[in-house]
């Protein structure tokens, strides 16, 4: 299934596309629950079918479900709908670290602490992965 903005997974709104990589696609999405929005990371359609792909796609969700920092985005929840399986997760906003830091936006000291934060959070989930 192509996903694209204005597509309704499960109560999820979709309302733009925010990230791409290996693992799926993140989108900025409204929870129509909640009242609030979310960021869903979506399973390409070719991995669905892959067991191996969506084991991975759950281990990262349980994982970063069990730590409570202030660099790991929270999950919501992890659900399948409409053969599209997807992670519900905080959004937070502000683009990708990379672009931010590139070309030093912000002075030295502030720009220090948050790489200091980001590695510690990496750190975290990468040895839980």
């Amino acid at each position: 299934m192509s996903l694209e903005p204005g597509h309704k997974l499960s109560h999820y709104h979709l309302i733009q596309k925010i990230g791409e990589g290996g693992m799926g696609v993140v989108w900025k999405a409204r929870d129509e629950k909640l009242r609030r929005d979310v960021a869903l990371k979506v399973l390409p359609a070719e991995l669905v079918e892959d067991p191996e792909r969506r084991r991975r796609l759950l281990r990262e969700a349980r994982s970063a479900a069990a730590i409570n920092h202030p660099n790991i985005a929270t999950v919501h929840e992890v659900d399948e709908a409409d053969g599209t399986v997807f992670i519900a997760m905080e959004l937070v906003e502000g683009g990708p670290f990379a672009r931010s830091s590139a070309g030093n936006p912000w002075p030295s000291p502030r720009r220090y602490v948050l790489q200091r934060r980001w590695r510690r959070g990496w750190r975290l989930r990468t040895r839980l992965v």
